[in-house]
């Protein structure tokens, strides 16, 4: 047998990994994001950004034909789900925009009030 022999089932283990790891962690981010307040999203993001990376070094030598009919399968699936975690992602990130932008009105609001602040009254700029 031959070196390729060997390599080859071995890099179609490590590739069923990380689909499997990827799949995993963003069917996790897309149940919990919004629903979960203690969920985070910065931790899921790294683990996320290691599984992709790790999965474009596996396929940096494979044209697209070259996939096993399940990866490809399995590929198509994924992009699915990366596509509905995208839209979540920008949901969530329009919310907390929402949010930080009513805090912001709030605040301006609070300093705009006729009182002065202790810096301002200190300074004589009243």
């Amino acid at each position: 047998m031959t070196m390729a022999a060997f390599d080859e089932p071995l890099k179609d283990i490590r590739l069923r990994t990380v689909l499997g790891r990827l799949e995993m962690i963003i069917d996790n981010e897309n149940d919990r994001i919004g629903t979960d307040m203690k969920f985070d999203i910065k931790a899921s993001n790294v683990h996320k950004s290691r599984c992709l990376y790790e999965l474009t070094i596996l396929c940096r030598d494979v044209g697209p034909g070259d996939f096993p009919q399940g990866f490809a399968t399995q590929m198509k699936a994924m992009k699915g789900k990366l596509q509905v975690n995208a839209r979540k992602l920008e949901a969530h990130m329009n919310a907390m925009r929402t949010v930080a932008d009513i805090l912001r009105s709030a605040m301006q609001e609070n300093d705009a009030d006729g009182t002065y602040t202790q810096e301002q009254f200190r300074h004589g700029e009243f």
